[in-house]
């Protein structure tokens, strides 16, 4: 069972580490350390890096899909 500390190094890791291959499975996973906090403040510790991981999430899925379109015309 990792404590606190370790999950909120964990989640920033994966923030520094996450590409475009890994979004999507580093954000879950992050999400679940996120989920098994105890405490409101340990989460809300971790909270910039969740909203940097959905950032990066959004801005690559539109880059995806603006990328598609192009290549459709």
């Amino acid at each position: 069972m990792l404590t606190a500390d370790e999950k909120h190094a964990e989640i920033k890791r994966l923030y520094y580490e996450t590409t475009r291959q890994t979004i999507q499975q580093d954000l879950a996973k992050a999400l679940d350390l996120l989920k098994s906090m105890p405490s409101e403040e340990e989460r809300e510790r971790a909270a910039v890096y969740m909203d940097g991981l959905s950032q990066m999430r959004s801005e690559w899925g539109l880059a995806k899909k603006s990328n598609k379109a192009k290549s459709k015309r």
